[in-house]
């Protein structure tokens, strides 16, 4: 599990360690172990905290990231991977080369695709 994002979730929802764990059916101790990753939670619990924070195992163990695309008032939960991330990340400290990519991503991509294909 990953610690942190575990933490970030039950701040997220303004809880405290205690309240997070009579919600879940576990002790205080138990919601601080897993935060520091120091105690894995059962598979009953594990499932509980996605339907409390609508989010995948996959976000709760740290191999993904969620992203919130906002599009004319419309959000959408989208999951990238890792990579994926990084990798904006990355475009992003270069601001001449992500602006001309975004200009036309469609296009951008099909003239990356045409020079390494």
């Amino acid at each position: 599990m990953n610690g942190n994002r575990l933490r970030e979730l039950r701040l997220s929802k303004g809880l405290t360690q205690s309240e997070l764990g009579k919600l879940l059916g576990v002790t205080k101790a138990s919601i601080c172990c897993y935060e520091k990753e120091t105690r894995t939670p059962p598979i009953e619990t594990i499932i509980d905290m996605m339907a409390l924070y609508n989010v995948t195992s996959d976000y709760l163990i740290g191999s993904d990231n969620i992203v919130t695309i906002e599009d004319k008032k419309i959000t959408k939960n989208e999951v990238i991977s890792n990579e994926e991330f990084e990798f904006i990340k990355e475009l992003r400290k270069n601001k001449y080369l992500a602006e001309i990519l975004l200009e036309d991503p469609k296009r951008s991509i099909e003239l990356i695709d045409k020079k390494i294909g």
